[in-house]
């Protein structure tokens, strides 16, 4: 059995206020080297598979991982690190980009509302409906040249963010309600290290087709979109749909955080395998017998 990490460091379920600047980029790694760290992933993979096929079976939960980040922090490899080996019949990946124009057609959380996973699943959102707050708030110009938000409601644009704050804690507490839990993942990622990992894809041919333009321009808003994230995740922290705050310079670590606090969560809930009564037990013995019998 691993040693378990202890995640309520990097929680915020409205209990405490999340202060983007005292918060780490970077904590003592949870694995001695590059060897142990690959034997403690694979052993979460393996808890985190088994407890999933229990959901599965069980039927009576859902659960939604929501990863947010800045560029290059890591979305993408964590998400397919900590998932990779779990049953993918048990799992959805949705990646949410620039809305297309269906989607901007509709409100601001149709898109993803629509991809909530089922019962018995696990459903992951790369991005999610926290972009309404985050890129839409560091450039408000989208409410109304691409969102055609009705002027009169856009005119106290503060009072919009709070109103979509209000609109995400109901989704998130309806989710709940209905047996989907949610659980939010901030990757905290510094500054200097997203440009190293920009100059990185540039410098390696096989990573040139991750490095976008447009990702450079966005750092010149850093500072506006920390002040977005802090004011989200103070306004949506709740026990029922925490974030978790992950020092993201360090990829292997972070993937090892992300996965405790992962099967944290599943713990939590209260599955088993459907019971089998006696009648059905007999009937499954007499299934045997003519299969051994053949």
């Amino acid at each position: 059995m691993h040693k378990q990490i202890d995640t309520t460091f990097f929680a915020y379920a409205g209990d405490k206020t999340f202060s983007i600047k005292n918060t780490p980029h970077k904590v003592s790694p949870f694995y001695e080297d590059k060897k142990n760290y690959k034997k403690l992933l694979e052993k979460y993979q393996e808890e985190i598979d088994e407890l999933q096929n229990m959901m599965y079976a069980h039927n009576r939960y859902g659960l939604l991982l929501i990863f947010q980040a800045m560029d290059a922090a890591g979305k993408d490899g964590t998400i397919r690190h900590v998932m990779s080996g779990i049953n993918p019949h048990g799992v959805e990946v949705h990646a949410f980009k620039k809305p297309n124009d269906q989607e901007l057609d509709h409100d601001f959380m149709w898109r993803t509302t629509k991809c909530l996973p089922p019962r018995g699943r696990i459903g992951i959102f790369n991005r999610s409906y926290y972009e309404e707050v985050l890129i839409v708030r560091v450039h408000p110009k989208i409410l109304t040249t691409y969102q055609l938000i009705p002027k009169e409601l856009t005119q106290e644009v503060d009072l919009v963010w709070e109103q979509r704050f209000e609109d995400i804690r109901n989704l998130e507490q309806y989710a709940y309600r209905n047996g989907i839990r949610v659980v939010k993942f901030f990757l905290n990622l510094s500054k200097e290290e997203q440009r190293r990992r920009f100059i990185s894809r540039i410098d390696e041919p096989s990573k040139n087709w991750k490095f976008a333009e447009g990702d450079v321009k966005e750092r010149a808003y850093w500072d506006q979109y920390m002040e977005a994230y802090e004011s989200a995740i103070n306004a949506t922290a709740k026990p029922h749909a925490p974030w978790y705050v992950i020092p993201a310079d360090d990829k292997r670590n972070m993937r090892l955080i992300v996965s405790q606090i992962i099967l944290d969560q599943m713990k939590q809930m209260d599955m088993h395998y459907p019971d089998v009564d006696d009648e059905r037990r007999a009937a499954l013995q007499g299934f045997k017998e003519m299969l051994e019998n053949e």
